[in-house]
């Protein structure tokens, strides 16, 4: 029983691992369970016994997106400037997740045809990470205020923000990445001073 369970973990892991280079050299359109039992030399059944079906696997995806960005974002040290912590979020936090993580980006932001039933599993770890993101927030709304924002629009300004400047950034829009994180820097510190200010 135990030697099935690492096993099935193994396989799961290096399913998660297959799909997530294909969407990142690819795109999200070429996973397919053919391709991913060839990759990991496992087969189809395989696949299909690990996850139960194709959306299995993309929600096993977006969840390991969002609970990554989590992570991230809770390990963005607090210090007595929540500005510059919020800062940090962006360009450290959700930046190096983009990077590092291009393949899992694609799947659990860029897709806008999520089907209803792979959101439904994916719906905890993005609230999760979401809670992350508002704590960070309400720090900020305490210290120098929001400009007469809720801190839930706040921080809905601030996901936009950091999802378009990485969609943007792995399209190589943005150039060279150390020009790239100096558009980052200087987009975010201009939407922290507007909140300040308004």
């Amino acid at each position: 029983m135990g030697r099935s369970r690492i096993h099935d973990d193994t396989t799961a892991a290096a399913l998660l691992a297959a799909a997530e280079r294909l969407a990142e050299a690819e795109g999200a359109d070429s996973i397919t369970v053919r391709r991913l039992a060839d990759e990991v030399g496992v087969t189809t059944r395989a696949v299909y016994s690990t996850f139960g079906s194709m959306d299995g696997l993309l929600a096993a995806l977006g969840v390991r997106a969002f609970e990554l960005l989590g992570i991230a974002v809770r390990r963005v040290r607090v210090t007595d400037d929540p500005n510059a912590d919020l800062l940090r979020v962006a360009t450290v936090a959700f930046r190096g997740f983009a990077r590092e993580h291009a393949g899992l980006f694609r799947v659990g932001f860029a897709s806008l045809a999520t089907p209803p039933g792979v959101w439904a599993e994916v719906a905890p770890a993005n609230r999760d990470a979401w809670t992350a993101l508002l704590e960070r927030v309400e720090r900020v709304a305490r210290a120098t205020g929001l400009g007469g924002r809720s801190v839930e629009a706040a921080a809905t300004e601030f996901h936009c923000l950091c999802e378009g400047l990485a969609v943007n950034e792995l399209r190589g829009n943005l150039g060279s990445p150390n020009h790239a994180a100096a558009v980052w820097r200087s987009a975010f510190t201009a939407l922290l001073a507007g909140w300040a200010a308004a």
